[in-house]
């Protein structure tokens, strides 16, 4: 029996309906299905990770096909402002909701002995119960971003390569004299 089929005979656990924060106001976890039936939700550690930044960046460009079967939100605990300077500044078009740190964070997105684990939960809705179907961690060399393969390829190793924010680095003599640059 493949992966799928498994995972669909899974009983799941039910959970909290918590509540969020987003630009258009309060809302809560039954609240991002948007009127489906399942539920993505990404766990980025908000703005000052480099690597959920690599990953949000990864998974948005698959974003049209995943929303095509379920709803997708990315929730940090950054607050609803920050989220969104960060969504415009990389190109990102996801549904955006903040847990603030609270109980969200502390119940669904540790792991071990982290409180707050980059990955991803799936949700389902059953009548007015929520359920978690799966939940999976991101981490440097993991499935979820294909640049670990073509890295991979290149006999580069998760630990000989790190992301940063922005890749532009100042040339060591700049054609209009480097005058008012930012790094």
């Amino acid at each position: 029996m493949n992966s799928p089929a498994l995972r669909a005979k899974e009983s799941g656990e039910e959970v909290t309906n918590y509540a969020f924060k987003t630009l258009s106001g309060d809302t809560t976890l039954s609240g991002l299905f948007a009127g489906r039936d399942r539920l993505l939700m990404i766990h980025n550690m908000g703005e000052g990770c480099r690597y959920c930044t690599l990953w949000a960046d990864g998974i948005n460009g698959v974003l049209p096909h995943l929303e095509d079967s379920m709803a997708v939100t990315l929730v940090s605990k950054d607050p609803p402002e920050t989220q969104r300077r960060m969504a415009l500044s990389r190109g990102w078009n996801f549904r955006l909701a903040s847990h603030g740190g609270g109980a969200y964070m502390t119940e669904q997105c540790a792991m071990g002995e982290h409180a707050n684990m980059p990955g991803a939960t799936v949700y389902e809705r059953d009548g007015t119960r929520i359920i978690r179907r799966g939940q999976t961690a991101f981490g440097p060399g993991d499935l979820y971003s294909p640049l670990w393969h073509f890295l991979s390829l290149a006999g580069v190793g998760a630990n000989d390569w790190t992301a940063q924010f922005s890749y532009w680095s100042r040339p060591k003599e700049l054609d209009d004299g480097g005058e008012n640059v930012r790094d």
